[in-house]
């Protein structure tokens, strides 16, 4: 099937649906951080924290592997959290040269919080969709990404 040309380069269907796309996530992320803001904590340092309530003990180690960046980028993050009482580090009793994060009970508040936060935002989003609306969302999300996957790196290595 032979695709059609289109006199702009961004006159496409497809691109004006990445453009609802990135404007959708841009929106969400916005809101989100607005949402948040009274909780004392940035975006970044928040993924820790959600994460550290779900895997108690975690080691910073574990951590930046999560994330994808240094230890010493965890480290920063985890010192600013540790200063605002949300968390706490202990030595690793099997390994100490490790250290164990731990949320505190501030920290578990802010958890609270934001969950209460994220469910009224997906309530509020969602608002006249039905399962099947979402589902069919969801299977389509699955294959954009999915073809995303499979785009060749065709960069030139010079």
């Amino acid at each position: 099937m032979e695709r059609p040309t289109y006199r702009e380069p961004f006159d496409s269907p497809e691109h004006r649906l990445i453009e609802k796309y990135i404007r959708v996530t841009r929106l969400h992320r916005s809101m989100v951080e607005h949402q948040l803001e009274g909780t004392g904590v940035y975006r970044s340092q928040h993924q820790i924290l959600m994460y550290v309530s779900r895997n108690p003990n975690v080691s910073q180690k574990e951590l930046a592997g999560m994330y994808g960046v240094s230890g010493a980028t965890i480290a920063v993050s985890l010192k600013k959290l540790e200063r605002g009482g949300y968390i706490s580090r202990l030595v690793d009793q099997n390994d100490n040269r490790c250290n164990q994060i731990c949320i505190t009970e501030k920290g578990k508040r802010v958890v609270e919080d934001s969950v209460s936060i994220f469910r009224r935002m997906e309530l509020s989003m969602f608002e006249g969709f039905s399962e099947n609306d979402r589902k069919v969302l969801g299977e389509l999300l699955d294959r954009i990404y999915e073809n995303l996957q499979h785009i060749p790196d065709e960069r030139e290595d010079n």
